[in-house]
Order: C-alpha cells, then structure tokens, then sequence
C-alpha cells in the first residue's frame, strides 16, 4: 500500500508559478512510476506528466510541455511538478498517482494509487 498526500496548490495570477509536491509513504517509492494527473470541473481526469522507475524518463502532454517538469527525489520520497507560464485553462484539481504496472502511462486506470488532489486556480 502506498498513501500520496500532495501540497502547493493555491490561487495564481495567469503568467505565474507554483510547484506541487506529492510525499509518499509505504512502500518503497523508487520503485513506483509517479504521474500526475488533473481534472476540471464537468472534464474527464487528464494525463499531465509522468516519471518512468523504469526508464528514468518524464512525459508530458502537449498542453503542458515547455511549461511543466517533473521530477522526483527519492531520498525525500517525494515527487515535484513545477508548474511555470501558468494560464486559466490549468486551473484543475492536480492528482499524484502511483503505478508498478506496465503499459501506457497516459491510462489513469492502470495507476494503482492516488492522492487526494490539490486546487490549482489561475487568474486571467
């Protein structure tokens, strides 16, 4: 078992930053693939980023590229997402979640574990 509790979210100005945490606990969190997820009001939960224990390779999607990284300090147990350029349309609430499972890491239901979310809300 695995418990994600995430932090960082907040109110920002479009143009803005914020840097979302998500802290593990349970198991051993180098060996978890770390995504984060996010969903709008009336949307479906969208893939945003993931960090492969695999390949130790990240992946984002179009929306977000240039804009967001990922990463993680397994030390800490800890996975990061900062958020720089921020526009209206990420206002979400944003996901951790964890998966030791193969396939797509676009595919929320192949992720095992999830956090409680945290309230992004940007400003125009």
């Amino acid at each position: 078992q695995v418990q994600l509790v995430e932090s960082g979210g907040g109110l920002v100005q479009a143009g803005g930053s914020l840097r979302l945490s998500c802290a593990a606990s349970g198991r051993t969190f180098n060996n978890y693939t770390m995504g984060w997820f996010r969903q709008s009001p009336g949307k479906e939960r969208e893939f945003v980023s993931v960090h492969s224990w695999i390949t130790r390779s990240t992946y984002y999607a179009d929306s977000v590229k240039g804009r967001f990284t990922i990463s993680r300090d397994n030390a800490k147990n800890t996975v990061y997402l900062q958020m720089n350029s921020l526009k209206s349309e990420d206002t979400a609430v944003y996901y951790c979640a964890a998966r030791r499972r193969s396939g797509s890491y676009y595919e929320k239901e192949l992720y095992d574990y999830w956090g409680q979310g945290t309230q992004v809300t940007v400003s125009s």
